[in-house]
């Protein structure tokens, strides 16, 4: 059984989390857990902190009851090494999985995320993935996590706007869509855009499996 863990607090997304990684790896056992104890979003360092505590007692629980590897649900990768370190399975961050799934894709790619606070998070992680040759630029879309569940039209129409402005601007291959709660968003970009875009759940949902 995998276990796709959602370190904020708002179930809806998990939801939506585990709809998509069933989709995509049909044949695999997933569980969707949400962390009660986090915050709504997370969005930005001061959201990871308050949440790594609470997921981090839920990734050993996982791990306690034999998950045979444990997806982190949030694109910042929140307290990605601690899980690693806590345990037994391979741990696997969904902005992890979608920035090695874009550099393997080839060239270059850009991050499109939700608010300012969101980027040099997320810059610091394609750091240490060693990906900065391959990226493009984080770009901020001005949509908070929030709105993705409770104005997705609107907010979708926000974050595609800023796709198409990656695909002219950035000369990237890919744009990776910088929230777990962006999951809906491939399927609305696909008739209006040439790019590829990758998602960081079916991304992990993909690695999760062959591991």
């Amino acid at each position: 059984m995998i276990i796709l863990i959602n370190p904020n607090s708002t179930g809806s997304m998990t939801e939506a989390m585990l709809r998509t990684a069933r989709e995509t790896a049909p044949t695999v056992g997933f569980e969707g857990w949400t962390s009660h104890d986090g915050p709504p979003a997370i969005q930005g360092a001061e959201d990871g902190k308050l949440a790594e505590g609470p997921l981090l007692k839920l990734v050993a629980k996982a791990s306690d009851q034999g998950a045979s590897a444990i997806i982190i649900g949030c694109f910042d990768d929140t307290a990605l090494p601690a899980a690693r370190d806590l345990a037994n399975c391979p741990v696997i961050g969904i902005g992890q999985a979608a920035y090695h799934l874009a550099a393997i894709a080839g060239g270059r790619f850009s991050v499109v995320t939700t608010l300012d606070v969101s980027v040099p998070v997320l810059e610091e992680n394609v750091r240490t993935y060693g990906l900065s040759g391959q990226l493009g630029k984080v770009r901020a879309s001005g949509v908070p996590v929030l709105a993705l569940e409770n104005d997705a039209d609107a907010a979708i129409e926000q974050v595609i706007v800023e796709i198409e402005k990656a695909a002219r601007e950035d000369g990237v291959q890919s744009v990776v869509l910088g929230c777990g709660g962006m999951v809906d968003i491939q399927k609305r970009v696909a008739p209006v855009s040439q790019i590829r875009l990758i998602d960081g759940v079916r991304a992990a949902a993909v690695f999760a499996s062959q591991l």
